[in-house]
């Protein structure tokens, strides 16, 4: 089961970078680095790609920016929903592309245009996004689609996990889990 890590300031720490990333190597087989409000976004994000690349993780993402991701050789980008007519370019570029979405329409646009997975959220309450849609929600989403799908939103604990893989959750991804 693929374990996405999805950095935040209130993980991640540039002033103890290495340290942070170790920790979060340990539980993720992916991670991306993502933090919205940051305007060094673009010089953190080469000392980020650089030293997770050093480290055993599958895949190295940035958040948004499909160029910027070429230019620090990350191995990909995760694209927010509103971001979907972009696809196509950054699969241009060669880039390994996750979506954010959060209907069935965003993910069967997004598997339609060329990205390699996406992640369905909120599956558990989470703060700020909005209400769950449940496990349910999240089987019937699988059952439409061949893209992977990952899991996200809300979990914190391996029975979450477990009940996100046995719903057809190719995997799981997560904030305050990897924390």
């Amino acid at each position: 089961m693929i374990a996405y890590a999805v950095t935040d300031p209130s993980t991640l720490d540039f002033n103890h970078l290495d340290s942070d990333l170790q920790r979060f190597s340990q539980k993720a087989s992916m991670i991306v680095y993502r933090d919205k409000a940051n305007a060094d976004y673009d010089v953190k994000a080469i000392d980020f790609v650089e030293v997770a690349k050093r480290l055993d993780f599958e895949k190295v993402l940035v958040h948004g920016d499909r160029i910027l991701a070429e230019t620090v050789k990350a191995d990909g980008v995760h694209l927010a929903s509103t971001q979907l007519d972009t696809i196509p370019d950054a699969k241009a570029r060669n880039l390994f592309v996750v979506v954010s979405t959060h209907s069935l329409k965003e993910v069967q646009e997004a598997e339609a245009l060329g990205a390699d997975m996406v992640t369905f959220s909120p599956i558990f309450s989470t703060p700020n996004k909005g209400k769950a849609v449940g496990l349910e929600a999240l089987k019937n989403i699988i059952s439409e689609i061949k893209i992977p799908l990952i899991a996200l939103g809300g979990i914190l604990t391996q029975e979450q996990i477990r009940a996100c893989q046995n719903a057809g959750a190719k995997g799981f991804a997560s904030i305050r889990y990897f924390a």
